[in-house]
């Protein structure tokens, strides 16, 4: 897998994989290689959730509600590794830039030392509370299951932070397609696992919780030979010297911290607008908004592909010192997104009511058919409307502006969409179409938003010179640039 290295880091290491080569080179060609795979494993993510509903759903109402009890903290976990795992590798995308090996080794070694006390941090109080926290919430006859569900899941905390941090060290330098086939691995699993355990083993919600686990465990231990024992990935690991840093622990968290929020904002948003949502359409207006809200899910994974491609790309060529590469990323994963999106949401549009009825095929849910082609006709004019602000957010994560992308999903996700579903749909009393036209809406202007300030501080660092510290590099990592 290793190739002689086009110039030397600065630790005088002469080998580099193809995974960086892919970062360092075209940037059309990175970003088109680099998304697709991930494209592909959050599609298959996205069937092994409707597949796990569907097996714990022949369990009754109540182990549904129970594993919805829990969503919540499932979100929490998520979020937190997550966000650790974006700030990492933003950060040892950076340094490959820069061809400082000994850099991204060290962001590396960092992150792995940081996902281990996070997850104990997590873990022992949450395990503590849960009992009391379902109590709370109302969980009623549902929580003896959902503790029994919750408890597997945190206890396993830990297998599940170091998965998602594995991945995406493998993604920050290039090596998308091993971070595709743990993700895939995962899916695959557990899909077949759930019914064994739920219904061969006899252990009920709680054996869907173990089958996760089973299979967040096998993925792990694929990352973990991959990254620690395998020797052929960029970074490599010392953790017997290791030594925390401030300057790198500031340099992930300013990344980090801002996507853990930022995934929590967008949890934040699915409530409210569910309250909303329920305010004006009573059960079949969420049944119609949770309903659609999955299947929209499926017409932005390649935007989500294409910005987890961003980020290690636009992050490199900020490493590098150039300002043309890194505007080159941002627009190739615009054109990209809106061609994908163009394959996907148009069929959507024209067979929406062949979608609708897959999901109301029963007599009781046959009377929500018609709102629900609306829905989905509605929500895929916001898919390619929605590009342009999650791209201009991941733009911002690769330079190391966390807070920034933080404040473009906060305005684009709870501000702009809330308040403009709450005024159109309750206020001017327009019903659900009108909480669906202000969804839309507030999107749009969010993501337009988010775009301007983008090109605005584009223009900022011109101005301030950053393309010309670029060319006063030499001449082998310009020639990469290009």
């Amino acid at each position: 897998m290793s190739t002689k290295a086009l110039d030397g880091s600065k630790d005088g290491s002469k080998e580099t994989t193809k995974g960086v080569k892919t970062l360092l080179g075209n940037t059309q060609k990175a970003i088109l290689k680099l998304s697709i795979p991930m494209i592909v494993a959050m599609s298959v993510q996205t069937i092994y959730n409707l597949a796990d509903t569907i097996w714990v759903s022949g369990l009754g109402t109540e182990a549904l509600a129970a594993v919805g009890f829990f969503f919540p903290f499932f979100l929490m976990i998520m979020a937190l590794g997550a966000g650790l795992g974006i700030g990492g590798g933003a950060a040892i995308s950076r340094r490959i830039g820069a061809r400082d090996k000994k850099g991204a080794d060290n962001v590396a070694e960092h992150v792995i030392i940081m996902m281990l006390i996070l997850s104990l941090l997590f873990t022992v109080p949450v395990l503590l509370l849960l009992p009391w926290v379902f109590d709370i919430m109302g969980a009623g006859d549902a929580t003896q299951m959902a503790v029994g569900y919750g408890r597997v899941i945190v206890g396993g905390s830990v297998i599940i932070f170091f998965a998602n941090n594995a991945n995406a060290i493998l993604r920050a330098e290039g090596d998308t397609k091993r971070a595709m086939y743990a993700m895939i691995l995962g899916s695959v699993l557990n899909i077949v696992l759930d019914p064994i355990f739920i219904y061969t083993f006899d252990m009920g919600v709680p054996g869907a919780a173990w089958a996760t686990m089973v299979s967040f465990l096998v993925t792990a231990l694929l990352l973990f030979y991959w990254l620690f024992l395998s020797k052929n990935t960029y970074v490599s690991f010392d953790l017997k010297n290791f030594r925390f840093k401030w300057m790198i622990i500031k340099d992930i968290m300013r990344v980090g911290l801002p996507a853990s929020l930022q995934q929590m904002s967008m949890a934040t948003q699915m409530f409210f607008l569910m309250v909303i949502v329920a305010s004006v359409g009573g059960i079949d207006g969420v049944a119609i908004f949770q309903t659609g809200w999955r299947v929209n899910m499926v017409s932005i994974l390649p935007l989500m592909g294409i910005a987890s491609a961003l980020v290690p790309v636009a992050g490199a060529a900020y490493g590098m010192m150039s300002l043309k590469k890194m505007k080159l990323a941002l627009y190739h994963s615009i054109r990209y997104g809106l061609i994908f999106e163009m394959i996907i949401s148009i069929p959507i549009f024209i067979f929406a009511p062949y979608i609708a009825y897959i999901f109301t095929w029963a007599e009781s849910t046959a009377d929500i058919r018609p709102d629900l082609v609306i829905f989905l006709r509605m929500f895929v004019i916001m898919s390619f409307t929605a590009g342009f602000g999650m791209l201009s957010g991941a733009f911002f994560q690769a330079i190391g502006k966390g807070f920034n992308s933080l404040i473009v999903t906060l305005f684009r996700t709870i501000i702009f969409a809330l308040a403009f579903a709450y005024l159109v749909g309750v206020i001017l009393d327009l019903g659900l179409i009108g909480v669906w036209i202000g969804i839309l809406v507030g999107n749009t202007i969010g993501a337009a938003a988010a775009f301007l300030w983008v090109q605005l501080y584009i223009r900022k660092m011109k101005r301030k010179g950053f393309h010309d510290r670029y060319l006063n590099r030499s001449p082998e990592v310009q020639r990469m640039s290009n």
